[in-house]
């Protein structure tokens, strides 16, 4: 990595993560020790903790930079050219003929090897 990206962290970024690892580890405590709550109320709360933590998280340099990598990612797929229904089905049985050819002629070979063991050995199944 070159010296400018490593001298961009900022000094607040280390308590940021151990909030986020407090938030997270709480609603695992909260989630354990307060079983009796109804799944729905649990369940809220945890997507309310993610969120907070994903909050908090995003405005670290690494999440900012995770954040901006993932919508460069989304942007990439959004380019992408897929293939039609009918070509994925040919290719698929083609790969498939494929592989079965290929498996046919590996236990023929294996065939062929175990019967020339069999011949220079002597032993004959």
């Amino acid at each position: 990595m070159s010296d400018k990206a490593e001298s961009q962290s900022n000094p607040l970024d280390t308590i940021k993560w151990l909030v986020v690892v407090a938030l997270v580890g709480g609603l695992v405590y909260f989630n354990s020790a307060y079983g009796e709550i109804s799944p729905l109320y649990r369940a809220l709360a945890a997507v309310v903790v993610i969120a907070a933590s994903l909050a908090v998280a995003a405005t670290t340099t690494k999440g900012s930079a995770f954040f901006a990598f993932a919508k460069d990612a989304r942007i990439e797929v959004r380019k992408v050219v897929w293939p039609e229904r009918q070509e994925v089905v040919r290719l698929t049985l083609i790969i498939l003929a494929a592989t079965a050819l290929v498996g046919v002629l590996l236990y023929f070979i294996d065939m062929l090897i175990v019967w020339a063991v069999g011949l220079i050995t002597g032993i004959g199944a």
